[in-house]
């Protein structure tokens, strides 16, 4: 399973890239791979306030409807309207094309709650 070493995660298995304050969201190679070919994603509302941690979307799959999480606090600024036509973009490119959506973070302390890409692959191996 690919794991990019500037991302942080978390262990519902979303990835986040830090930019100036902007955090890009969205969910991991083990996760689409989990879920199988996506169908569908609620994309959040932009200017929704978001708590670290709380529902921030929902994708659904042949195999199950999954939750995604928010791993920081914030405000959605942009999502990622291509998911609307073409969900399984997710599948296809999770961490270029795929990513869901873009949130003003409240605080970047908050990132000391998530993993670096060493901790999660230790994680994953876990998981086997």
């Amino acid at each position: 399973m690919e794991v990019i070493d500037h991302l942080f995660y978390t262990k519902e298995h979303e990835w986040v890239s830090i930019d100036d304050g902007v955090a890009t969201v969205g969910i991991t190679e083990y996760a689409q791979d989990a879920m199988g070919d996506i169908t569908f994603i609620e994309l959040p509302n932009v200017d929704m306030e978001v708590e670290q941690f709380e529902q921030l979307a929902s994708v659904e799959s042949v195999k199950a409807a999954n939750d995604v999480y928010s791993p920081l606090s914030g405000k959605v600024i942009e999502v990622n309207s291509e998911l609307v036509d073409c969900p399984e973009l997710l599948n296809k490119s999770c961490y270029e094309l795929g990513w869901i959506a873009k949130v003003k973070i409240a605080s970047e302390e908050e990132t000391s709650k998530l993993m670096g890409a060493e901790e999660y692959r230790t994680y994953l191996e876990s998981l086997e």
